[in-house]
C-alpha cells in the first residue's frame, strides 16, 4: 500500500510539469481570447491527492471522536459526460481514505483511525467563466469499506483494531457535496461528507463519520 501511495504522489506532482496537453479541443493552450467553452473531453480520468479532516460523532462517550483528526486521501477517478450538449458529468473512482477522531473519556485521551477504501458517485457541472479556469460544483454519495485502523487508549496504554467486535462496523455510506476548480489538466477541490450509515457495532448506540476534504490532482 505504501508503494502505491508513493507512486500516486509522484505522478500527481510531476505530470502537470511535464505534460503538454490541451484539454479544450480547437483551442491553443494558454489562449484566453476564445469563444470555446472549457468542457473536458467526453470521458476523462484523473489522479487525486489530499487531506481528510474527519470526526466521528457518537452517542457512546467511549467512541465519540468529536475532535478532528487529519489523514491521507489518495485515489483515481473516471468521469463521463452525460449529454454532449451540456457540461454535466458523472464521476466515480476508488480512494484510500484515513478517517477517525480524537476524544476524552474518564479524563483519558483516546484516538482512533478508520481507514477505508471508498467509491464516490458524483454529478458534476462545469461552469464556464470565459477564462482558462472553470468552476465545478458537485454532489452525490459514497460507499466505503473499512480496511484497517487502530484505537489507542492513552490512559491505559492499550491499542486494538478499530473494526473488532463492539467497536465499528466496516461498512459506511453517505452524501458528499463540494466544489472544484479546473485549469487545463490541473484540478483542485474541497468537499464535505455526511455519513448516513451507523458505523457503531453496538445496537443501542449510533456513530457517524463526518469528513472535510482538500484535494489536488490532474485530469486527462
Amino acid at each position: 500500500m505504501k508503494r502505491i501511495i508513493i507512486a500516486l504522489i509522484t505522478m500527481v506532482l510531476t505530470v502537470p510539469m511535464s505534460a503538454q496537453y490541451n484539454r479544450y479541443p480547437g483551442r491553443p493552450v494558454g489562449n484566453t481570447h476564445t469563444s470555446y467553452r472549457p468542457h473536458r473531453n467526453a470521458t476523462y480520468y484523473g489522479l487525486r491527492l489530499g487531506a481528510a479532516i474527519s470526526t466521528v460523532n457518537s452517542d457512546d462517550k467511549q467512541l465519540d471522536g468529536g475532535s478532528a483528526q487529519t489523514g491521507l486521501n489518495v485515489g483515481a477517478v473516471l468521469g463521463y459526460q452525460l449529454v454532449p450538449s451540456s457540461p454535466v458529468y458523472l464521476e466515480t473512482g476508488l480512494f484510500y481514505t484515513e478517517k477517525g477522531g480524537k476524544g476524552v473519556h474518564n479524563s483519558k485521551n483516546f484516538t482512533y483511525n478508520l481507514n477505508y477504501l471508498e467509491v464516490p458517485l458524483l454529478l458534476k457541472y462545469e461552469i464556464d467563466t470565459n477564462s482558462p479556469v472553470s468552476i465545478v460544483p458537485f454532489m452525490g454519495g459514497y460507499l466505503a469499506c473499512g480496511v484497517g485502523g487502530q484505537i489507542k487508549d492513552y490512559g491505559d496504554r492499550k491499542a486494538f483494531s478499530s473494526f473488532d467486535d463492539n467497536t465499528f462496523k466496516r461498512f459506511d455510506g453517505g452524501l458528499r457535496i463540494g466544489c472544484g476548480i479546473q485549469y487545463d489538466i490541473i484540478y483542485a477541490e474541497a468537499a464535505y461528507e455526511f455519513g448516513l450509515a451507523n458505523i457503531c457495532d453496538d445496537a443501542f448506540d449510533t456513530s457517524h463519520n463526518r469528513c472535510f476534504y482538500l484535494n489536488c490532482g490532474v485530469n486527462f
